[in-house]
């Protein structure tokens, strides 16, 4: 392209990399194409909050948007990007027709950041018991909404294969892009300046909710027997009113709220619990540790996506005994610690490296935009979809507009 490839960040909600994953992965998203010499938009029909990103300051232009607005309309048209990122399929939903309509030569990328439908089965399994059910509501949403755009980044490759094999995604319509460590060798507080354990994530999120609860109540008890005089120490943005549940003293499980710098914090204690019992994507507190150092106990779910074919360290469980007893095993063994520590860094470098994955995107989104025509042609069950669900969402959008007028 002759001028400066312009992309449009279409976001859910204003990033917040200090509280979510998914904020820290639009940053990276942002840097990416920055590095590249692109113009960046971000627009979102969201309410900034405190804790969003200042994207000005990082020379993004930015807008607010309303979904049902037909100024929007007016605006693609003048804005006339070169390539559209929905973040997350609802946003697909809201504006994918209006892309279309205005900006018909775009290239319109989704980014999952984990797959819901992934998430909301196992979230069913887990309170129901059975067998895991991805064909759910979520689903017929997502999958179409991955059929709809030209191309979707994922996070995990896990989900790549779940895509795959279940749902007959295409190959050329999933890319694998995830998280990128900047990891200076920089050199971490020893074994012996730690003390405690941590837990951290964002209380927004469902399945972090639940693996507090469930490390209170299952995996807390038996590490506690164990060590009488360890404590935990239990992190999350947008937490408070679970403060009165979870916050134990007199066992030795504080809660102490939002982390103003996760980093900071989670580099004075010896372990990372991530006990997850459901969930999707790549999990960011485990991304924390590999950041500063500090080994992460985690189970299956946990670890998904992240490993590859490389070793952990120490044992990888959901039963509460056995995670308990890696975790004592982790916090008490300093050749254990520095053993599991040692896998994580391997880890990051080798699967996760910035230098790597940063680059990267980019060069996707360039391909994609060269062979889009072909690409387009060959995927008729994506064009039918626009065909269907841009008439039914394009009508409902108008019925509210008329609506609220």
């Amino acid at each position: 392209m002759s001028h400066a490839v312009h992309c449009l960040i279409l976001g859910k909600v204003w990033p917040e990399p200090s509280s979510t994953a998914a904020g820290r992965r639009t940053v990276d998203i942002i840097r990416s194409l920055q590095a590249a010499g692109y113009r960046v938009s971000f627009a979102s029909g969201a309410r900034p909050t405190e804790h969003s990103l200042d994207l000005e300051s990082l020379g993004v232009e930015t807008h607010t948007v309303q979904p049902n607005d037909s100024s929007v309309d007016t605006w693609l048209a003048e804005l006339a990007p070169d390539v559209v990122i929905f973040d997350r399929f609802m946003i697909e939903e809201q504006f994918g027709w209006r892309v279309e309509k205005n900006c018909p030569l775009a290239l319109r990328v989704l980014d999952t950041s984990d797959l819901h439908s992934l998430r909301e089965a196992r979230q069913a399994q887990l309170k129901s018991g059975g067998a895991l059910d991805l064909y759910n509501d979520i689903a017929l949403r997502e999958i179409a909404a991955i059929h709809r755009s030209d191309l979707t980044l994922m996070i995990s490759e896990y989900e790549m294969e779940v895509l795959r094999t279940q749902f007959d995604i295409p190959e050329a319509q999933i890319v694998y892009w995830p998280f990128g460590l900047d990891l200076s060798e920089s050199k971490f507080p020893a074994f012996e300046a730690r003390q405690h354990f941590i837990m951290i994530g964002s209380f927004m999120h469902a399945p972090n909710v639940d693996a507090a609860r469930w490390c209170k109540q299952a995996i807390w008890p038996l590490i506690r027997q164990a060590l009488p005089e360890a404590e935990l120490h239990c992190y999350g943005s947008y937490s408070d009113k679970y403060k009165g549940e979870l916050h134990a003293p007199k066992v030795g499980f504080l809660f102490k709220g939002r982390a103003e710098d996760a980093l900071a914090a989670m580099a004075n204690y010896r372990v990372n619990c991530a006990p997850l019992r459901y969930g999707a994507g790549l999990k960011g507190k485990l991304f924390d540790g590999f950041q500063t150092g500090t080994p992460t106990v985690t189970t299956p779910i946990g670890a998904e996506g992240v490993t590859g074919t490389m070793v952990w360290g120490c044992a990888i469980s959901a039963d509460p005994q056995q995670f308990a007893d890696a975790a004592i095993e982790v916090y008490t063994d300093a050749a254990r610690w520095s053993q599991v520590q040692a896998h994580g860094q391997h880890i990051a470098k080798a699967r996760f490296d910035a230098a790597e994955w940063l680059p990267r995107l980019p060069q996707l989104l360039e391909a994609a935009i060269t062979q889009l025509a072909e690409h387009r042609k060959q995927h008729f069950i994506g064009r039918m979809l626009r065909h269907h669900h841009h008439r039914s969402t394009e009508f409902m959008s108008r019925w509210i507009e008329a609506k609220n007028r």
